[in-house]
């Protein structure tokens, strides 16, 4: 703890704090410290424990995911408020877990919507590398009723789901773009240039495009 309060940054913080984080510790110094403490299971239990947003994502870098089991993970998603730890908890922790598809369907119908939010992401993933049984017609359906009126996080999570299901299967791409057109969501989102925009039917034809181009097409 006294390592990590070295590393505050009030610079960090600032930039940190205007997307919800309440922490200033440099991401790339603390992913150095994990990297040397390695994988230590009970140090990491000790520092979720903790009420401090830096030892979270520090114990998320060394934990072993597969250590948790089905309810501790569901505490834990529910524990997650902030953006960053909540982000790094699904994709580093969650998402190498056996019980990953069981809380995917369990957290997608959550009246949480900042649970709700970590089960649209399990599924954008399987979306993208599992597809397998997933009925992506309904999960359209849910989206282009649900999506407009959705608070922020849940929205940005459906949004990718969105966007991932037109990128990755062009039988549902028409209406993918279809979807995001006519609900206009994060269309006029600020994008730094050189970055692809989070509008879903400008994401989905970037990405399409350079498929693509890597396809030689």
């Amino acid at each position: 703890m006294a390592e990590l309060a070295e590393l505050e940054d009030p610079k960090a913080r600032a930039v940190n704090e205007r997307h919800g984080d309440d922490h200033g510790v440099n991401l790339s110094k603390l992913r150095a410290l994990a990297k040397r403490l390695k994988t230590q299971q009970d140090l990491a239990q000790e520092l979720w424990e903790t009420d401090d947003t830096a030892a979270k994502l520090l114990a998320l870098l060394i934990c072993r995911p597969k250590a948790y089991d089905r309810d501790e993970l569901d505490t834990m998603v529910r524990r997650a408020r902030t953006p960053k730890v909540h982000d790094w908890l699904v994709n580093y922790v969650v998402k190498k877990s056996p019980h990953a598809e069981e809380l995917r369907q369990a957290w997608t119908a959550d009246p949480d919507p900042v649970v709700a939010s970590a089960g649209w992401a399990l599924t954008t993933e399987r979306v993208a590398k599992k597809p397998e049984g997933l009925d992506l017609e309904g999960l359209l359906d849910v989206i282009e009723v649900e999506m407009k009126d959705a608070p922020d996080r849940l929205q940005w999570a459906m949004n990718h789901c969105l966007a991932q299901i037109g990128i990755e299967h062009p039988e549902h791409r028409t209406r993918a773009l279809d979807i995001g057109e006519r609900l206009e969501v994060l269309k006029d989102y600020p994008t730094s240039p050189g970055c692809t925009s989070p509008y879903a039917p400008t994401w989905i034809t970037e990405m399409v495009r350079r498929q693509g181009d890597r396809a030689g097409i």
